[in-house]
């Protein structure tokens, strides 16, 4: 009888999913509390027995002012805790923790890992740009960006490390250590050459005497060009440049007329043309005559204004007209 009941309860159990006997939900599982760029995330798995319509309830210890409320009847396996920014700092530590909901029952809660911010923040990886000038390569750092305060803010001393390689030879690198400028000029390269670059931060933080290191930015590329020239030849370049120019404004204005008179001659027949004019006398003539004057007699109109009547047309009226012969 006792092996009867034994075998129905387990098959009850393995029918209703993830309810147990008691009526109590499976709790969710690998509930872990972790951070990216000074983020709060708690995350976690649905229960060995997942049943449909489950929905997740999650809370964060400051262990300072205990358990507040974070995300409430979720349905996602994850909780952003950053949300809450007036309840986060970057220097606290904190605990998560997640239960189960169905209909009106709950599960067990489930605490996740502890964490410190900024001793347990992943740092993501720095942007970097590549400038080319000359012979040499100019590379442009940016921080990445905290959800909560900034790199500066929460680390007491953060520098980059700066590797270097030409193209398709990594294993020949170079490196720079413990750079604080954000812009860094890369010397002593040879001219017509491909580099690559990779920025790491390293970051410390008192009293922990280990430093740590953000994720590698992505390999950036840039080729050089011809080796840069000394500042002076620029300089004597210039130089030269106003001399020559001081020069032939100088020549222009003493010499203007000269250059004037080269540039626009004035017109000047050839001899045989001047002899062969003087040779034809009409063509002086031509040139020394005057237009003929023009003969003409004056006309004029007389209108006897003593039998104009309105209305009457111009002959009507008398009018007479009267015009004296040519005499030429």
């Amino acid at each position: 009888m006792s092996a009867s009941i034994s075998a129905f309860i387990l098959t009850f159990s393995t029918l209703c999913g993830s309810r147990v006997v008691s009526g109590v939900l499976s709790p969710p599982t690998n509930v872990s509390l972790t951070s990216y760029n000074m983020n709060l995330v708690l995350r976690w798995d649905p229960p060995d027995q997942p049943a449909s319509g489950l929905l997740y309830t999650t809370e964060y210890n400051s262990s300072i002012l205990g358990y507040n409320v974070g995300c409430v009847n979720i349905s996602t396996l994850e909780c952003d805790l950053t949300n809450l920014k007036d309840s986060i700092s970057e220097y606290g530590k904190y605990t998560g923790r997640v239960r189960v909901q169905l209909g009106t029952e709950s599960s067990a809660w489930v605490e996740s890992n502890q964490i410190a911010l900024d001793r347990d923040t992943v740092i993501g990886a720095p942007d970097v740009s590549l400038f080319s000038n000359g012979a040499t390569i100019e590379a442009s750092i940016k921080d990445p960006v905290f959800r909560i305060s900034s790199l500066r803010d929460v680390y007491n001393l953060a520098t980059y490390n700066i590797t270097y390689w030409k193209d398709g030879q990594k294993k020949k690198n170079r490196s720079i250590s413990n750079v604080q400028q954000n812009r860094v000029v890369l010397s002593d390269l040879d001219p017509w050459t491909t580099y690559c670059v990779q920025v790491q931060i390293s970051t410390e933080k008192h009293p922990n005497p280990n430093p740590t290191h953000s994720v590698p930015s992505a390999v950036v590329c840039e080729s050089t060009t011809i080796e840069e020239e000394a500042p002076w030849v620029a300089a004597v370049v210039t130089f030269v440049v106003m001399a020559m120019a001081v020069a032939v404004v100088v020549v222009a204005v003493v010499y203007r007329k000269r250059i004037s008179h080269f540039l626009c001659p004035k017109d000047a027949l050839p001899e045989h043309f001047k002899e062969y004019l003087l040779a034809h006398p009409n063509y002086l003539d031509m040139r020394n005559s005057h237009p003929p004057k023009e003969i003409f007699d004056p006309v004029s109109i007389i209108a006897d204004g003593s039998i104009l009547e309105e209305g009457l047309p111009l002959e009507a009226a008398g009018t007479s007209c009267s015009q004296q012969p040519d005499t030429t």
